[in-house]
């Protein structure tokens, strides 16, 4: 908290951690920028690919080490991850771009280890902000900027596979058939389908990784309520942290799995 706010509640605690470094874009208050989620974003996507850049450079054919092995284990893990859903020329762009969203969102997903109060009190003292939201997969705008990359990914590929023409047919004629009766149920279920891929890719994941900030968050109340409050609240933060390891890497795992499903399907035809 800042130093102006002396007196703590479970509002003010809340709301302060759940407050973005917003600036203005444009005119209105429509267009606002949370430069919080973009500098950790980009810092986090800088750090994670250098180093893959950085150990994929010096790989030899020898012995590896124990970077190049781990490097080696998790694109070996993902190419077989995508290799069972999706039977097309995988290593052009769909294995690749699955990399690209495990790793990603796994590095945003871990910031959510750091411990608030300590990250609020250095972004304060060496930035001089007060408020700085440091999971970018918390704020739901992260989220379906990636959602709404893949959906777009997803409709390229339908047009680039079947052309312009055999897209359409395909939104009037499936799945229940191209008579002209059913053309209105098939667009009907087929925008149903389109709009929900976004919506669930992006708010899962949002979901989980903002009840898990919260969840924190209540944990770190306990610290205001003396001694048996600071040490239930500790034990309570280690037990949630580690369950949590599971969430961070699942929703990943999740995210970047419903991505190759959505490619997936592009490539197929009903």
């Amino acid at each position: 908290m800042s130093a102006a706010e002396t007196t703590l509640t479970p509002t003010s605690y809340i709301g302060h951690h759940l407050s973005f470094l917003q600036k203005p874009f444009g005119t209105g208050d429509f267009w606002v920028l949370n430069v919080d989620t973009l500098a950790v974003s980009i810092f986090l996507g800088v750090i994670s690919f250098g180093f893959l850049w950085w150990v994929v450079r010096g790989a030899t054919a020898g012995v590896p080490g124990r970077r190049q092995a781990l490097v080696e284990l998790l694109i070996e893990f993902v190419d077989d991850q995508v290799k069972g859903i999706f039977h097309g020329e995988r290593h052009s762009f769909v294995a690749p771009a699955a990399l690209t969203v495990f790793v990603w969102v796994l590095m945003m997903n871990a910031m959510d280890f750091l411990p608030i109060d300590w990250m609020t009190a250095f972004y304060e003292h060496t930035f001089g902000v007060s408020h700085f939201r440091g999971v970018p997969t918390a704020d739901v705008n992260t989220t379906f900027a990636l959602a709404l990359a893949v959906w777009f990914l997803m409709i390229f590929y339908n047009i680039k596979i079947k052309g312009l023409g055999g897209w359409i047919h395909e939104l009037f004629c499936a799945p229940f058939g191209s008579h002209p009766l059913l053309w209105p149920a098939n667009l009907l279920l087929n925008i149903v389908e389109y709009v929900s891929k976004p919506l669930s890719h992006s708010l899962r994941l949002f979901g989980n990784m903002y009840a898990g900030e919260i969840i924190f968050m209540l944990l770190g109340l306990w610290a205001a309520t003396g001694i048996a409050g600071t040490v239930f609240g500790a034990l309570l933060g280690v037990g949630w942290a580690i369950f949590h390891i599971l969430i961070v890497v699942l929703q990943a795992f999740i995210f970047m799995m419903l991505t190759v499903v959505y490619l997936s399907m592009a490539h197929e035809s009903h």
